[in-house]
């Protein structure tokens, strides 16, 4: 509507209004706390002038606190603030933001350590970049994003050997807890194929953080952008934290870089949106996981992969908390649909001392086959049938149930399988392996005359 001379002040109210929904800087709306819970907050006035997933300021008793909306009914809105002990009482003013909160990476940020609001948790202030981003960004075009195929050598040999990896990939590794998990992860970080590294690290314990950063990463800490939210905090940084991450390795990703985003845990990600969804009275489906749980996965993980003509990749890691080690959990099962590969952790593996405890028959490379040569892709093949033979038989032959000479491949399963696990061990210490294959063929070729050597 356009103002007139005749036009009466309901027009002109109604021209104030339109202007405020616009979210414009200069016309932002405020409403007034009305009622607070443990969980969330009661706000009126709003609800014509927010969407789910806004960002609000409220004026607390120690300053400033964010939160996101999250239920709108016709009077009131329900917002959830991000920070858990916030000091707020009943009036405090709520101010609308533009939109979900936004983030503004930097170069510098390599080698810092930030919380899920990308403000800085290691003492130095942060330089901000000139762009600002939404952090509910939105993956690329599926028509118009770069193809997969080019390898991404690790260095870890159990990944290398049975579940290759193309940079842009995304890749779950699933297992209990106390199995290496994070162990893993970190050997991971140190991948010399990627020129950037951004780690999440969701709902770890307050103490491990500080080790995990120092000790586990080391050297290679001034090329990893980290992202934290412990497990103290309130499952609103915990849920963030991850989408953060991602909205960090866009940024690097758009300015053709090479990025391994590895996230810990997913599934704790998963616990912060179920604790979010049931406090708001959503009806839980699957183990008390209500739907939107689900959905919001693939709305993250779609953001990882490769990027459109002119970008880099986003090669996603993430490790998948198997609620006792149930690999059929409702998380791990959808995540598992998600992604383009998992590695398999087991417990027996761990216990036998075979670390990583890469469970070479239950882990899975979808694009495995882009990777390997023929002749590489014959090895593995025949590698994995004796493996199979060797740990179907196992219980057989710890009874003196078998007598060698009955079986041609079980024989040279139980010469060649010992020492293929021997040879795939590999520590945190251990440097990493940039060809695995002539690696392994060099260890086996002594035992095996007719062994082939894959190139």
């Amino acid at each position: 509507m356009t103002e007139t001379a005749e036009a009466t002040p309901f027009d002109r109210l109604e021209l104030l209004m339109a202007n405020a929904s616009s979210r414009s800087p200069a016309h932002r709306v405020s409403g007034r706390v009305v009622r607070i819970s443990t969980t969330f907050l009661v706000v009126s006035g709003l609800s014509k002038f927010v969407s789910i997933g806004d960002a609000v300021s409220i004026s607390g008793i120690g300053g400033t606190v964010l939160a996101e909306v999250a239920t709108i009914e016709a009077r009131t809105i329900n917002v959830t603030p991000f920070i858990a002990d916030h000091r707020i009482e009943l009036g405090a003013r709520v101010t609308t933001m533009t939109g979900p909160l936004t983030l503004a990476p930097h170069e510098s940020w390599l080698g810092r350590t930030i919380n899920a609001l990308g403000q800085p948790i290691d003492g130095e202030p942060l330089i901000q970049g000139e762009r600002a981003l939404s952090i509910q960004g939105q993956p690329p075009s599926p028509l118009r994003r770069n193809r997969l195929g080019t390898p991404l050598v690790t260095g870890v040999k159990a990944i290398d050997l049975f579940t290759p990896i193309c940079a842009g990939q995304r890749l779950g590794i699933f297992a209990g807890s106390g199995v290496g998990k994070s162990t893993l992860l970190a050997m991971l970080s140190r991948a010399p194929s990627s020129d950037v590294t951004v780690l999440a690290l969701v709902g770890e314990r307050s103490r491990e953080v500080r080790d995990f950063l120092d000790d586990t990463l080391g050297a290679t800490r001034s090329q990893v952008v980290s992202v934290v939210a412990t497990s103290d905090e309130s499952p609103m940084m915990r849920r963030l934290a991850p989408t953060t991450a991602m909205c960090i390795a866009e940024y690097y990703r758009d300015r053709g870089k090479n990025v391994l985003l590895i996230i810990d845990s997913l599934t704790r990600y998963a616990h912060a949106m179920r604790e979010l969804a049931l406090a708001a009275d959503e009806p839980p489906v699957a183990r008390g996981y209500p739907p939107s749980v689900f959905s919001n996965l693939p709305r993250l993980l779609e953001r990882a992969g490769p990027g459109e003509e002119g970008a880099g990749t986003i090669t996603a890691i993430l490790s998948v908390l198997v609620d006792g080690d149930d690999h059929n959990d409702p998380i791990a099962d959808a995540t598992r649909g998600i992604l383009d590969g998992h590695i398999v952790l087991d417990r027996g593996i761990a216990s036998q001392g075979r670390l990583p405890a890469v469970d070479p028959l239950a882990s899975l490379s979808r694009l495995a086959a882009k990777i390997r040569t023929k002749n590489q892709a014959q090895f593995v093949t025949q590698l994995i049938e004796v493996i199979s033979r060797f740990e179907d038989t196992r219980d057989l032959r710890a009874i003196g149930g078998y007598k060698s000479g009955s079986d041609a491949i079980l024989d040279r399963a139980m010469e060649i399988v010992p020492r293929v696990y021997e040879a795939i061990k590999q520590s945190l210490d251990d440097p990493p392996i940039e060809d695995v294959y002539a690696f392994l063929s060099q260890t086996l070729q002594s035992g095996n005359r007719h062994h082939t050597t894959p190139r």
